[in-house]
């Protein structure tokens, strides 16, 4: 058994873990992304409390107070971003707009991590037919764009069971369309990596000791497969947040009633031209920062953990 656990956990799994996060600290860029990454999850997570004003108050929407330009042109102390054309302070929609995209997208990634880890674990292990069943399933899969699964998905729902409940439905819906559109990409990641795990020798000291095949799958090799899943799932979250922004702004995203920033900016988009370029610019400003430094980390993660780039 110390055969084994020695071959499972090197000894050096400490020190590299310390020396990729040196790394990571050594990277201003790298540094800098996390932190505004780390902020947007802060503010997202705490939207009640920092927002000006209660999105779910009575007196929240004000037509009265619509059009605002933020108080640095205007002058009103009141709305330091200005408002929308229904009244509301856009710095308090913006933040539970954040928290809204932020849930869709990380959400819908973990359903494409489960899925695409659980089926490349089991196509890279047991190989033979059933890998080329489902790998053929991924094909077919990622044959059809993501928009145009989703834009097909979500307009038939909305054709079948009225717009009233998919307004209610919207945020479970779109996590589900975007989770189960993008799961090949994490299958055939694991699976390349499980092809490559499963010829070593802690593996067959493993079947030598008897330890079942679910155990050796999930306890063992799925471990040495983490650093390409976790860069997916970094990248991903970028992706996922990007496409509901793009269904919000085609109208089969979020309700008006219940904005994530792609409804923010869909909003917007018609008083762009009309003098209140805030309503639209702002949110978009938001979501571009927040796709832009989970693609940083994604990429600060993909030339860190190659292996080719990488060294003990």
């Amino acid at each position: 058994m110390s055969y084994l656990k020695k071959d499972i956990i090197p000894p050096s799994a400490g020190s590299r873990r310390q020396r990729i996060w040196c790394g990571f600290l050594g990277d201003k860029l790298a540094t800098l992304a996390l932190a505004v990454f780390i902020f947007y999850c802060i503010i997202a997570l705490f939207a009640p409390l920092l927002a000006p004003y209660n999105i779910n108050s009575l007196n929240f929407m004000d037509l009265n107070n619509a059009e605002i330009a933020p108080s640095w042109i205007s002058g009103d102390p009141r709305f330091l971003l200005g408002t929308d054309a229904q009244g509301r302070d856009l710095l308090s929609v913006i933040l539970y707009g954040t928290r809204l995209s932020l849930t869709i997208g990380i959400c819908a990634v973990l359903i494409q991590a489960t899925l695409g880890i659980c089926i490349g674990l089991t196509a890279g292990y047991l190989g033979g037919r059933v890998d080329n069943f489902l790998m053929r399933c991924a094909d077919v899969q990622l044959s059809f764009p993501t928009m145009m699964v989703a834009i097909v998905f979500l307009a038939i729902f909305q054709a079948l069971f009225g717009i009233e409940l998919y307004q209610q439905l919207a945020m479970l819906m779109l996590i589900l369309v975007i989770g189960l559109a993008e799961w090949p990409i994490f299958a055939r990641t694991v699976r390349a990596s499980v092809l490559a795990e499963k010829q070593k020798e802690y593996v067959d000291a493993a079947r030598i000791m008897g330890i079942s095949t679910k155990r050796i799958m999930f306890k063992h090799i799925l471990p040495n497969t983490l650093s390409p899943v976790l860069i997916i799932f970094t990248v991903q979250i970028a992706s996922a947040i990007a496409t509901e922004a793009a269904l919000s702004f085609l109208g089969l995203g979020m309700p008006s009633s219940d904005p994530s920033l792609g409804s923010l900016i869909s909003a917007g988009f018609s008083y762009m031209f009309s003098g209140s370029w805030w309503i639209c610019i702002l949110p978009s400003i938001a979501l571009i920062v927040l796709i832009l430094v989970m693609n940083l980390l994604g990429d600060w993660l993909r030339g860190y953990l190659n292996p080719r780039t990488y060294r003990d």
